[in-house]
């Protein structure tokens, strides 16, 4: 049997409440009781409950990322560009409230545009990044700067995620992933005839 250290079971327990009640279900006391330690205990772990969210949404990222790393996306560049963004939507739709935590909470040591994007500081970016070099390169895109273009598309992609999440489209989740692939072509190829 493996033995699970108790800043695991802590970062586990966040996260659940923050999955089934949102970020203020999150206090130092409900985790306490959900691990079954006092809440003093957690302090030895995590310095405040900033540092306690700001440890779910790091793991969130390393998640997303693995998940980009393991996936082989083919095809030409739009259809990579396209399923790319499929895993952010998958991800969005399976962790609504972590995904919330990740991309839009204002968070201390979240990553900054554009200085941590172009150090190569946001691993989730940097696999985009990378494929819109490659289309640089290939002569399929213009030569612009390809942190600001990821920067960009990112927020279309984030922007539509959240509007969805937050009930401020009506659609059912098969007729916003259609909206969402086509607006992640649009961006894609522009809006040129």
């Amino acid at each position: 049997m493996k033995i699970v250290p108790t800043a695991e079971k802590i970062a586990a327990a966040t996260r659940h409440l923050l999955a089934t009640e949102g970020p203020e279900a999150v206090s130092m006391r409900r985790v306490a009781n959900a691990v079954g330690i006092t809440p003093m205990a957690i302090y030895r772990h995590y310095p405040n409950r900033q540092a306690l969210l700001d440890a779910v949404a790091d793991n969130g990222f390393e998640e997303l990322t693995a998940v980009l790393k393991r996936r082989r996306f083919s095809g030409d560049l739009a259809t990579r560009f396209v399923k790319m963004a499929d895993v952010y939507l998958d991800y969005a739709l399976e962790n609504p409230r972590l995904f919330e935590l990740m991309f839009l909470a204002k968070r201390e040591r979240a990553r900054r545009f554009p200085q941590d994007f172009k150090a190569g500081h946001s691993p989730t970016a940097s696999l985009m990044a990378a494929l819109v070099k490659e289309g640089m390169e290939s002569g399929h895109f213009r030569h612009d700067d390809p942190w600001e273009i990821v920067f960009e598309a990112g927020a279309l992609l984030q922007g539509l995620i959240m509007l969805y999440l937050g009930g401020r489209i009506d659609m059912t989740p098969a007729g916003f992933r259609a909206l969402y692939r086509r607006s992640t072509r649009r961006y894609f190829h522009g809006l040129r005839s």
